[in-house]
């Protein structure tokens, strides 16, 4: 006989999409928005940190476990360096599941570069 029950489990809605700043054309950054957009493009400035973002943020499902996008051309402990640094920017959120870390791309990330990038206003 099994102990096994069925569990249902909550259904986690999406985080609504909110740029931290203004677009550049419209006004004059905050120190606080200055500081938080520089260490996001800093943490991409990186060949291999870009990749490893474009990877997680292409993913299909929008998440990507380390094990499948370690390919970059630098050795694991590099990977795991580049993906915290990634994480430490706000870029990238991770959920640890057995042995293996998955990544996202933080919910509003790219809608707030886009939104301080563009010139339409």
């Amino acid at each position: 006989m099994s102990n096994s029950r069925m569990v249902e489990l909550p259904v986690l809605t999406p985080e609504p999409v909110v740029p931290c700043c203004p677009p550049i054309t419209s006004a004059e950054l905050s120190q606080a928005d200055a500081e938080k957009m520089a260490a996001m493009f800093k943490a991409l400035s990186d060949p291999v940190r870009l990749r490893l973002f474009s990877k997680v943020a292409s993913h299909e499902g929008g998440e990507a476990c380390v094990c499948d996008i370690q390919d970059v051309g630098v050795s694991q402990p590099t990977v795991s360096h580049h993906l915290k640094k990634l994480r430490e920017a706000g870029l990238l959120t991770s959920e640890r599941r057995g042995t293996w870390v998955y990544y996202q791309v933080a919910p509003s990330v790219l809608a707030a570069m886009s939104a301080l990038l563009d010139l339409r206003t």
